[in-house]
């Protein structure tokens, strides 16, 4: 088998002429290749299949006309090639030939559309409405993507072939960025931030300066550089301008390939944002990757596929410029941080897409289409979508048995999101928790039965029982089991807390975990402090948790003049039943400390740490006023862990600091 390759190739300023020139350095070493690069004549024999790189641009004008005229393997870069198609009708001023086009791929409403509103008003094609796809994969004998968003896209339009999903190559260079940066004139130690490619306003640069300004604010030796040519529809200068950046960002304008890259190696952190997107790839991103660059990508289209731990991703609704100041700040504040996310992309590229790994797999399906073998399947596919970043963020143990453990035990796909986004506060609260014997029991208040098996199966408790606020007198036995077959059951008790005697007798239990409770109560916190108090042994252990209310976050919205609560808002009513309780005081450290010790409790850990597992910045300025004002600046975490012994009766029912 030969391969006629069809595909624009450097100088043109396609990042798919790199991908090809890139491919084609490794393919060519496996079996024999014929580039083509322009409209000539082409009459291929038996022996010789047809792969096509197309992409939205003319630069794939001659592409496109071949595979129609020889059908072979189409390289689907992006599910949307209508600009090419315009390219081929509308620019040379054939309008019947487009409106034929809009025919064929949207039928007689597109058509009528096209007639009414593109044509009188010259105004150009409805991109979003009409992807031009069908045409060229009517005539297609397979095809190959890079992400399962573009394979969709392709079955949607009516292709019924074979389809092999296929990464994107990555470069991997040894590229210093220091001479980049001394051309630049920014310091060694300078954070530098990049976006790099055709400067489109749907790569989200209005939204990227702005976040930059808020970061600017907050730390002003942050720069950045932007490198490529402005679009036309992008008042780039203005946009500087308005927003007082003009010492703070460099345009670097278009740039050859070689300093191209020593401009993204001479960055700490690279935005490659899209939206709206078609499922494009990027080379650029994946160019970045290979650099080991911490990268800031949107959660959508084929990006959203990429593994949770080499990249942050950021929503495309209202929260978007919220999300890219968080995360700009976070990776600048913590260096570290931005390193090893870094680290782990270039590990990730390198396992899984380098570019010789690519041509074995492109060399496979072409060898299976060329000889008619029908594939099933996608050939050596990545990572399918999901529907959220739910993945355990890389600083947490996931490798860790306990880890594991708790994530056996989840019950379905909600269970196991909030099992993944609180499993580092989760493990800290087992960690805590003194270990029982079979003698022991201990009381879990508030049980879903997220990490009550581990209480019996890994702390070593005889008995493990539940309550949960309902009906006084009421028990119910729930059970669970986990992937691995493991069966676990208990008693859960319903009651107010508040309100209700505990239903058990005193100094009945070893140790009681009350976590993320204390904040919900509205009335009598001390009502269920004295309760616990009594049903508790001499020398037993309460584990508290409960938010933050004094944390680095708290500090951070009140001087930007938000609520400083966790959780403050009010929960919408529902037709049946109550709804969950809203948090209805949240404490800060000094009081969970006064709290135990009027309960009769003396204090054998005092800490704060993390809420939820998702990126936040450290709030470095927080901290720097706090020191500059000889305030605090421990015990500032989200959340408030600790683990009260019992050493006396209650001492004070209604402490003056918190009843009035």
């Amino acid at each position: 088998m030969r391969i006629a390759f069809f595909s624009p190739l450097p100088p043109a300023k396609s990042g798919i002429a790199d991908y090809s020139a890139a491919l084609l350095e490794e393919l060519s070493r496996l079996a024999p290749v014929d580039i083509h690069t322009s409209s000539e004549a082409f009459q291929p024999d038996s022996s010789t299949l047809p792969l096509y790189q197309i992409g939205n641009n003319g630069h794939h004008d001659f592409c496109y006309r071949a595979a129609l005229a020889h059908p072979g393997v189409i390289v689907l870069h992006e599910a949307n090639l209508h600009h090419l198609v315009v390219d081929l009708t509308i620019a040379r001023g054939d309008w019947d030939a487009y409106l034929r086009e809009v025919s064929f791929d949207g039928g007689p409403a597109a058509r009528d559309y096209a007639t009414r509103y593109v044509i009188p008003r010259l105004r150009g094609p409805d991109y979003d409405g009409v992807p031009m796809l069908r045409r060229l994969l009517a005539n297609a004998r397979g095809v190959i993507v890079h992400s399962a968003f573009v394979e969709d896209e392709a079955r949607r339009a009516g292709f019924s072939g074979p389809i092999a999903r296929i990464p994107h190559g990555a470069w991997i260079p040894a590229v210093d960025g220091a001479p980049m940066r001394a051309r630049l004139g920014l310091d060694p130690d300078t954070p530098v931030i990049g976006i790099f490619g055709f400067l489109k306003p749907y790569k989200r640069i209005a939204e990227s300066l702005r976040a930059f300004a808020r970061l600017v604010r907050r730390n002003p030796s942050v720069r950045l550089i932007l490198a490529g040519e402005p679009h036309p529809e992008l008042p780039l200068d203005s946009l500087i301008a308005s927003l007082d950046l003009q010492p703070f960002v460099r345009s670097l304008g278009f740039l050859p390939i070689d300093d191209f890259v020593s401009a993204i190696a001479a960055c700490d952190i690279v935005l490659n944002l899209r939206h709206p997107t078609v499922g494009e790839n990027s080379g650029t991103l994946m160019r970045s990757l290979g650099l080991g660059k911490a990268v800031i990508v949107s959660d959508n289209g084929s990006f959203r596929e990429l593994p949770e731990d080499i990249c942050l991703k950021a929503p495309v609704d209202a929260s978007e410029e919220d999300f890219l100041f968080e995360y700009l700040n976070l990776l600048t504040s913590q260096p570290a941080v931005a390193r090893a996310l870094g680290a782990r992309a270039q590990q990730w590229v390198q396992s899984e897409c380098n570019w010789a790994s690519v041509a074995r797999r492109y060399l496979e399906f072409l060898s299976a289409v060329h000889s008619g073998a029908a594939l099933a399947a996608p050939v050596a596919p990545v990572a399918a979508p999901s529907a959220a970043p739910t993945e355990v963020p890389a600083h947490l143990p996931v490798e860790s048995p306990e880890a594991a453990y708790l994530l056996s035990w989840a019950k379905n796909e909600e269970s196991l999101r909030y099992l993944r986004q609180h499993l580092s506060r989760l493990l800290k609260t087992l960690a805590l928790t003194p270990p029982g014997g079979p003698s022991d029991r201990i009381l879990e208040m508030g049980a879903y039965l997220q990490i009550t098996p581990a209480l019996q199966f890994r702390l070593g408790y005889g008995e493990v029982r539940g309550c949960y606020f309902g009906p006084s007198g009421l028990t119910e036995c729930r059970s669970a089991r986990s992937s691995s077959g493991e069966e676990f059951s208990c008693d859960i008790d319903l009651f107010d807390a508040e309100k209700d005697p505990f239903p058990y007798p005193d100094a009945s239990f070893s140790t009681i975990l009350c976590c993320e409770l204390l904040e919900h109560l509205a009335a009598d916190p001390m009502h269920m402090m004295s309760e616990i108090n009594r049903i508790l042994k001499p020398g037993g252990h309460l584990v508290l948790t409960t938010p933050n209310a004094a944390s680095l976050r708290a500090l951070d919205a009140i001087l930007n003049l938000h609520h400083p609560g966790f959780f403050q808002a009010y929960i919408r009513p529902v037709p049946d039943g109550e709804p969950e309780a809203r948090h209805n005081r949240e404490y800060a450290p000094p009081e969970i400390s006064l709290l135990l010790e009027d309960s009769g409790f003396e204090i054998a850990l005092l800490e704060t740490g993390e809420f939820a597992d998702a990126p936040h910045p450290e709030h470095a300025w927080i901290v720097h006023l706090l020191n500059r004002y000889q305030c605090p600046a421990t015990l500032r975490g989200d959340d408030i862990f600790a683990v009260g012994r019992k050493v006396s009766a209650i001492r004070s029912r209604f402490p003056a600091w918190l009843y009035q």
